[in-house]
């Protein structure tokens, strides 16, 4: 077996480390901080990103906003931490379910004694539990594989997107390790080229046959019958199944809605939002155009040009086969209030 020799996050030292992944494939950068601010730029740039990552990564940024200050100044420096941790993404619903529960916790406290290590601790259990959830992700999903298989996913669900193993990217691994991938066909998933960068670093990594393609690409790829099932992830999912994912999810539903080939989304049951009703609630993240213009910094387009760059969207549930989580997978008429 291959030994996978990298990682997303850890907490060693008393310090934040993660790795910068908009410097992946070339160069694998490992960053340590204390500082939660440079926590939320992370999020900000993608140099930490998915939503479970983005999630458990502002846990520890809260919790280390209270390293060090004296009693007197805490209230004032968490929800400071806490108000700039939570203005990094809007998608994702992981991010705002962590920080509230350490919030939780700090708001029901006794003393300001510790509180850094209480909060820490939190943080902890919340990275362990990410673990686990993706863990159960694969395991849950094997039942759906019926034969050797080619799959399609789309952005990066793996190790990189979150504290485990992933999610669609686990039920493709977990799957692998049972002999039943055949191939992994990978959307380039522009603009920031997740697909081709981190999911491909990822496949190879752990020795799993893959292509990568112009996302434009899925459509001939179904019409000549290479495509067995698609897998991809989510960032929010709606009570009504409506779920919220990187931007070309949604397209990808519909063409495998015309071509009658199975569309599971894979994610924690931390990603469903029982807040939200359906998928026109959802807040969706716009990106800043240079991220679509211009590629590394080299300019691709003049930067004059007015650009549309939402960095998600909305798959009715209607179009969802089957949403894989790590309780059970859940299949249409979705009602996530039972």
């Amino acid at each position: 077996m291959r030994t996978i020799n990298y990682f997303s996050i850890k907490f060693e030292d008393d310090k934040f480390i993660f790795l910068d992944q908009t410097k992946l494939p070339h160069q694998e950068v490992y960053v340590a901080t204390e500082d939660y601010e440079r926590i939320a730029v992370a999020i900000e740039k993608l140099e930490v990103r998915g939503a479970p990552l983005i999630g458990v990564s502002a846990a520890y940024g809260l919790a280390l906003s209270l390293k060090n200050i004296k009693s007197q100044n805490v209230e004032e420096v968490f929800y400071k931490a806490y108000n700039r941790l939570s203005s990094t993404r809007p998608t994702a619903v992981n991010l705002f379910m962590a920080l509230d529960h350490l919030k939780t916790i700090f708001e029901t406290r006794e003393n300001d004694d510790d509180m850094y290590q209480l909060l820490l601790s939190e943080a902890k259990n919340l990275h362990s539990a990410d673990k686990e959830k993706c863990r159960l992700i694969g395991l849950n999903a094997l039942p759906l594989f019926t034969k050797k298989a080619n799959v399609l996913t789309h952005c990066n669900t793996g190790l990189l997107a979150t504290a485990g193993d992933g999610t669609a990217f686990n039920v493709i691994k977990t799957a692998s390790e049972h002999g039943l991938i055949n191939m992994v066909f990978v959307d380039e998933t522009r603009p920031l080229f997740q697909g081709s960068r981190l999911t491909a670093f990822e496949l190879e990594k752990h020795n799993i046959p893959f292509n990568i393609q112009t996302d434009s690409c899925a459509a001939v790829l179904m019409q000549q019958g290479k495509i067995d099932l698609v897998v991809t992830g989510a960032d929010r999912i709606a009570l009504n199944g409506d779920t919220a994912n990187k931007i070309g999810t949604y397209a990808l539903a519909v063409l495998c809605n015309f071509h009658n080939i199975p569309f599971y989304i894979a994610a924690p049951t931390t990603t469903i939002d029982r807040k939200t009703i359906s998928g026109a609630d959802i807040k969706i993240e716009f990106r800043n155009k240079l991220e679509l213009l211009s590629i590394n910094g080299n300019r691709i387009t003049s930067e004059n040009y007015e650009a549309f760059t939402p960095a998600f969207d909305v798959t009715p549930s209607h179009l969802i086969r089957g949403i894989i989580t790590d309780e059970q997978v859940y299949f249409s008429p979705y009602n996530f209030l039972r």
